[in-house]
């Protein structure tokens, strides 16, 4: 999610509990057109983190099917070929599923934003104090930031993304071992264990 320092209230808080803190939470000032104009800045300005937040909702359950995916190729039998090719078609399904369903929660995101999110910097912050945000991040060095931080954020992701298999599917991998053993199911792609017994008719 895209974040800047001076918004990290949006992505944490805002969009979380924005609804309900603006139901329970009297104004901290009386309201004017001049308040009500900075706050439409700053929903504009937060385009981005909004749009970013949608993002990570629609990616994150695919994600992590994909990694439940990738241990499920690693347990088959199967040649090394076919593998790859059954990875590949996920990989398209996950893209094909993100192109269309980011468009659908990315504009529900950014209708549901003014509703929650700005009544919040409404009835929490000053006029002179979104007066200060906005002009921040209308300043040249808050997009300096978002810039470089939108750069860090992608290299530091993507290193960590590579080094995280090596480092996790040998202990998933253990792990679906151990609850396996605990429910008394199979290895997964091993042969079917011995059937249970039946059960005994209950003694009278």
């Amino acid at each position: 999610m895209r974040r800047r320092i001076a918004a990290a209230l949006i992505a944490l808080a805002a969009l979380g509990v924005a609804g309900a803190v603006a139901a329970q939470t009297p104004p901290a000032a009386p309201s004017s057109p001049a308040k009500k104009e900075l706050v439409q800045r700053l929903m504009r300005l937060q385009q981005s983190d909004v749009e970013g937040f949608a993002r990570s909702v629609v990616e994150r359950p695919a994600a992590q099917m994909m990694r439940e995916a990738g241990l499920a190729l690693q347990q088959q039998a199967a040649p090394q070929e076919k593998r790859e090719a059954a990875a590949r078609a996920i990989e398209a399904e996950v893209k094909k599923y993100v192109d269309e369903a980011y468009p659908i929660v990315r504009d529900r995101a950014l209708k549901l934003a003014p509703s929650t999110i700005g009544p919040v910097f409404e009835a929490r912050m000053t006029e002179e104090e979104l007066r200060q945000l906005v002009g921040w991040l209308e300043s040249p060095t808050a997009k300096k930031y978002q810039s470089l931080a939108v750069e860090l954020r992608s290299n530091f992701s993507q290193k960590l993304v590579a080094d995280m298999p090596a480092v996790l599917d040998p202990k998933l991998m253990a792990l679906d071992g151990r609850i396996r053993t605990i429910l008394g199911v199979p290895p997964a792609g091993g042969p079917p264990g011995p059937a249970a017994p039946p059960a005994r008719p209950a003694s009278k």
